[in-house]
């Protein structure tokens, strides 16, 4: 009982701790500004007019051209709707360059037939080319691989990576890069909101998220003073050329399955100006459809958080069990001094989460509700992605197989 008691003081001490780091650096945490009246995109609606159903800006000389790069394999069911919505930016300078990375369904003809129809309209004057690759270097994740190509043919002062899932409000481009410049900064990255369908997704993925952003501290990337963490998230990177080429470009991360994380950690290593702030209110992102889908796609790279060190991996995972789940199931079991120290701990957990979920997401953070049930979900998640990973030797991404010591082995050149 004494080691009992003993946990749930360490317990509540650990998030008494994030619990003042978290409030400490509210001052880091931003939101992309917007121009008054302006609202959030509706992520959940489908474009069926044409984009030029939008008025657009007027044309400025001192606008810098904007190069918008995305990967897409196998995006057939969501590439129509994003290229969509960045065809109907309100912003007077942009290229859209979508990459078409050795996809076997309608990815690459839906994309032929966007660039047809967009040339077709007179009033669409957004440049969108279109990339074909069909074979994959070795030394090369395919989508890094397919990111670099881009930027290969691209002409923009400013580069924008982009997902080929992601809902663009008309007027993202333009809030972005204007925040860019005021905040004098090479590259500037958005969390998007997560559109989710069912409770027990959403519960994971803020769940999710949540941890994430305890190992990771991402608005630590807004202090201009620390050069060792950094945030990318693949939704919305805008970067400088001079930043991007100044980095090494995604030749410097081209086996990391994690390159938007990478990309960022780059930035803060060269000594460049990052800036992450929330978009929820521009960009969305359908992240998966499932919770199996959720669980599954996790399973291939999650592992690759942890630099493949099975003992880091192991240790996360015991202390989700003793400082996540452990405090509440003493809260629940444990008697007297014991269960009230465990309460402290779950309700200063609580607040925590409330923090961090509203700050990234702006919606309330309800899913606290769910936090033993996700906890343990994650452990599984982590465990199981250790095990395939050992078991295979590697990983499956994309279609096309990495061994461990090639993952390993750029990790370490890293």
């Amino acid at each position: 009982m004494r080691f009992l008691l003993l946990w749930a003081l360490a317990s509540l001490g650990y998030w008494l701790v994030l619990l003042w780091d978290t409030l400490r650096a509210k001052k880091w945490m931003f939101t992309l500004p917007l121009p008054e009246g302006n609202t959030r995109i509706n992520p959940q609606s489908n474009i069926q007019a044409p984009p030029d159903s939008s008025p657009r800006r007027p044309s400025s000389s001192e606008a810098p051209l904007v190069s918008v790069i995305i990967a897409a394999k196998e995006e057939e069911s969501s590439i129509t709707e994003t290229v969509r919505h960045l065809l109907s930016q309100n912003y007077p300078r942009l290229e859209i360059i979508a990459v078409n990375d050795r996809s076997r369904d309608a990815t690459g003809r839906k994309l032929d037939e966007l660039r047809r129809w967009s040339e077709s309209k007179a009033d669409i004057t957004v440049p969108l080319r279109v990339i074909h690759i069909t074979t994959l270097p070795q030394g090369w994740l395919g989508k890094n691989h397919a990111l670099y190509q881009g930027y290969l043919q691209a002409r923009g002062k400013l580069l924008l990576f982009t997902d080929a899932d992601v809902r663009f409000h008309p007027d993202t481009v333009a809030d972005a890069v204007r925040y860019l410049q005021e905040e004098q900064a090479d590259h500037l990255t958005l969390a998007p909101d997560m559109m989710v369908k069912g409770i027990w997704l959403k519960g994971f993925v803020d769940y999710f998220f949540f941890t994430l952003c305890l190992y990771l501290r991402p608005w630590r990337a807004n202090d201009d003073f620390q050069f060792k963490t950094g945030m990318g998230i693949g939704a919305f990177n805008l970067m400088t050329r001079y930043g991007y080429e100044k980095i090494g470009t995604h030749r410097a991360i081209a086996m990391r399955p994690d390159d938007d994380l990478q990309l960022g950690r780059h930035v803060k290593q060269a000594r460049l100006r990052q800036r992450l702030a929330s978009g929820h209110r521009r960009i969305g992102v359908e992240w998966y459809k499932s919770l199996g889908g959720a669980v599954e796609g996790l399973e291939k790279n999650i592992f690759s958080g942890f630099g493949y060190r099975t003992g880091l991996a192991i240790l996360a995972v015991l202390g989700q069990l003793g400082l996540f789940l452990y405090p509440v199931l003493g809260m629940l079991l444990l008697p007297g001094g014991t269960a009230w120290i465990c309460a402290l701990a779950v309700a200063t957990m609580a607040a925590v989460y409330l923090l961090l979920i509203r700050s990234l997401t702006g919606k309330t953070g309800w899913t606290v509700l769910l936090l033993p049930v996700m906890t343990s979900l994650l452990c599984y998640v982590v465990v199981r992605s250790v095990w395939l990973t050992l078991k295979q030797g590697g990983i499956y991404w994309r279609g096309t197989f990495y061994s461990l010591k090639e993952l390993r082995r750029m990790k370490e050149e890293d």
